[in-house]
């Protein structure tokens, strides 16, 4: 493979994805495939993709800004609290056996996508808030950041479906809420994982432009279109995603024979 057809292929992938992930999450499901296709290690993997995956979320956000969907001041706390997670999702790689995780997952995914699609009107108008801000901040940020430094598939999901249903905002604010906590998460990770030496750098580079051009191209979706583009993304993305894991694990092979 030369190198034209490898970077150019990291590019596109990352492009999509990135405009995937801007508007229900779920990109990793074309880049984590991606990077292990060119003979990268797992951890180098999820490292790499750390770095590139965090540029799609900050397009997304300064999209999101420009247009006064966001007020950063008012982000800064569960921002905080996301890189803090992440970094210490990053942290435990090494120390956590992820098969609990890889069993959960899917579990929780396929629920939300359940959720989301016997719920026709969730997230159109908002709702009473459950919890303040603060306390969401200080509690499901930072767990679902954990994890995204950790594993990371359906984060970005997690992020905006927690919102909806503890915050009481519509799917369209949460989903916008979400870019900029899934940002700082990854960009928590990468710290970690740069002073580990597990980034491969000319590929991560190759995928960030794509990442950016997609993230735009996906935050532009989400202001057009709203909860209508959504939802049926949330839902086949979810489903993707929890299909995938468990393809992993064996257990769709096992229910076939």
């Amino acid at each position: 493979m030369s190198d034209f057809v490898l970077y150019g292929g990291l590019f596109v992938l990352a492009l999509v994805a990135g405009a995937i992930d801007a508007v229900a999450g779920g990109g990793g499901l074309l880049t984590v495939p991606g990077l292990l296709a060119v003979g990268l290690d797992p951890v180098s993997v999820v490292a790499t993709n750390k770095l590139q995956g965090m540029f799609g979320p900050l397009s997304a956000t300064v999209h999101f800004w420009r247009h006064g969907r966001i007020r950063l001041s008012e982000h800064l706390l569960p921002a905080g609290a996301a890189w803090a997670g992440g970094v210490a999702g990053a942290a435990s790689l090494s120390l956590a056996d992820p098969e609990l995780l890889k069993t959960l997952v899917p579990v929780l995914l396929i629920a939300v996508a359940v959720w989301v699609l016997f719920s026709p009107n969730l997230g159109e108008v908002p709702r009473r808030a459950r919890v303040s801000a603060a306390v969401f901040a200080l509690t499901l940020v930072p767990l679902v950041a954990a994890y995204d430094g950790f594993f990371g598939p359906g984060a970005g999901t997690f992020f905006a479906l927690g919102a909806v249903s503890l915050l009481g905002v519509t799917l369209q604010e949460a989903t916008v809420r979400a870019k900029l906590c899934n940002f700082a998460s990854n960009l928590g990770a990468l710290g970690f994982f740069v002073f580990s030496g597990h980034v491969v750098w000319a590929y991560g580079a190759a995928m960030i432009l794509g990442t950016i051009i997609g993230g735009n191209l996906g935050a532009r979706l989400i202001l057009a279109r709203g909860t209508g583009l959504i939802r049926p993304v949330l839902v086949v993305m979810s489903l993707a995603m929890s299909g995938k894991l468990l393809w992993q694990q064996g257990f769709i092979q096992r229910m076939l024979n």
